[in-house]
């Protein structure tokens, strides 16, 4: 018997690991659907998680990552790949975080957090197709450790990446940030003044101790992180071109239902339902942006757009045209 706060107790008959996970997730469910929702959730989370650790290695690594970038549609694409029927998201969260910040976790930790085997097995069978587990953390993008940690831990892994307007995307990031209680200055342009600042040293901290994090780091690189082809020229190499799909975000949300196609032929999944598509995680901005600062970041990242094209197939990034 697995014990929860309150009266919740999750009953656990013998060691299989599928009894394991049918009582957990019964017994989560209703308790997290109660009275005790907020006290009771991250207790649950956490039972849940040790339960996972117990039968890792019955448990599917995921085939395929959306690894970035923030704010530029991943949610949206997540679950509209969430609802295949072969497509198997994290029993938990949307966002391991294994490769950038709990890295020290190990690999038990990471299996964890993904469907059982035996799920897959069953959808095997009932599709005549292997499905694929997968998750979704924008930060894997940016950090100087992730790329080559995701190509040692999980190799011949598919990579996602989504692309916005880095202004925009820095714009958006910052109202996220704002409203997350991540960003103490509420005003978009002294934030970017003070990235410099902010992030002096800190990927060259990161790449020397690898147990480190960096709030500045994660939290406060608006502009850097809108340079997609620094990220994208560092992560390549590590897993090839054929495992790299780069997505242009403004194209996702004009027509979804082409590069879902898309997307699930570099998967190599078959259409077998309707996808569902809508925006997720928008946030509302405190003010519009100034004309002249937009021009003025639009000028900076005019360069480093262009160079997209490579990994565009032949395309002009949608907010260059």
């Amino acid at each position: 018997m697995i014990h929860l706060p309150g009266r919740a107790r999750v009953p656990v008959r013998g060691s299989r690991p599928r009894a394991l996970n049918r009582a957990l997730r019964r017994s989560l469910s209703r308790a997290l659907d109660g009275p005790l929702r907020g006290p009771l959730k991250g207790s649950a989370h956490a039972v849940s998680l040790a339960a996972g650790r117990l039968t890792a290695e019955g448990r599917m690594l995921p085939t395929f990552l959306i690894i970035g970038a923030q704010r530029s549609g991943t949610t949206s694409l997540y679950r509209a790949l969430a609802g295949h029927p072969l497509v198997l998201k994290p029993v938990l969260r949307k966002g391991v975080h294994y490769f950038d910040v709990a890295y020290e976790h190990g690999l038990s930790w990471y299996r964890a957090h993904f469907p059982l085997h035996a799920t897959a097995a069953r959808l095997h069978h009932t599709y005549g197709r292997r499905p694929l587990a997968f998750e979704s953390s924008p930060y894997y993008l940016f950090h100087p450790l992730a790329g080559a940690r995701i190509a040692e831990r999980l190799p011949g892994v598919k990579l996602i990446v989504l692309v916005r307007d880095p202004v925009e995307r820095a714009h958006s990031a910052h109202a996220h940030e704002v409203a997350r209680g991540f960003e103490p200055e509420s005003r978009f342009e002294r934030a970017v003044e003070l990235e410099g600042e902010r992030l002096a040293g800190e990927a060259e901290r990161l790449r020397a101790d690898p147990m480190a994090s960096s709030h500045a780091h994660r939290h406060h690189a608006y502009l850097s992180r809108g340079r997609y082809a620094e990220q994208l020229a560092r992560i390549e190499p590590l897993v090839g071109a054929d495992r790299l799909l780069v997505v242009d975000s403004h194209r996702f949300f004009a027509s979804p239902a082409v590069v879902y196609d898309e997307i699930l032929s570099f998967l190599d999944l078959p259409p077998l339902t309707p996808p569902c598509f809508d925006r997720h995680n928008a946030r509302p901005r405190a003010a519009p942006m100034p004309a002249r600062l937009r021009r003025r970041l639009s000028d900076e990242f005019e360069a480093c757009d262009a160079q997209l094209v490579r990994w565009l197939g032949g395309r002009t990034p949608s907010w260059r045209r």
